[in-house]
């Protein structure tokens, strides 16, 4: 499938990097001409994606995070978050809301979070190699454009 416009980004595992990722992504996909409901969206899809892998790729040190955004064919947003961290054992297991392996604050609600805001959700992850969050979201042609 042809990709029509991409943009790489890299950046440590720092939590003030969360808030500059989550700009990132809205500004790229401003391009499309999303409604404010589908910025909102996809910021808070980063926000979870990028925040899991500052919190629990990296429990005990600072690591790389990329984070590509990408527009598909037919107005289509995709956005990948990647790390090289701890990686997640049984990725299923993960994914189901309230499951976290954090400590009491974290809500384990992030993957449910993400799949809620997007279209679809894949995660991929080996234990001690890392992870990589794909999501996708289509967003809606308005008139006069």
């Amino acid at each position: 499938m042809k990709v029509e416009n991409y943009v790489t980004l890299e950046f440590s595992s720092r939590s003030a990097n969360e808030g500059f990722a989550r700009t990132a992504a809205a500004c790229f996909a401003a391009q499309l001409d999303p409604t404010l409901e589908e910025i909102n969206d996809i910021k808070t899809a980063v926000s979870e994606a990028v925040t899991n892998a500052i919190v629990h790729a990296y429990p005990d040190r600072l690591g790389k995070i990329v984070m590509k955004l990408r527009f598909r064919a037919g107005n289509e947003l995709e956005i990948v978050v990647k790390d090289w961290g701890v990686g997640i054992a049984d990725v299923e297991q993960a994914r189901t809301p309230l499951f976290t392996t954090g400590s009491e604050e974290r809500s384990g609600m992030g993957f449910t979070i993400m799949e809620s805001f997007m279209d679809t959700l894949r995660v991929r992850s080996t234990p001690g190699k890392g992870t990589t969050v794909t999501m996708r979201r289509q967003i809606a042609r308005r008139l006069g454009r």
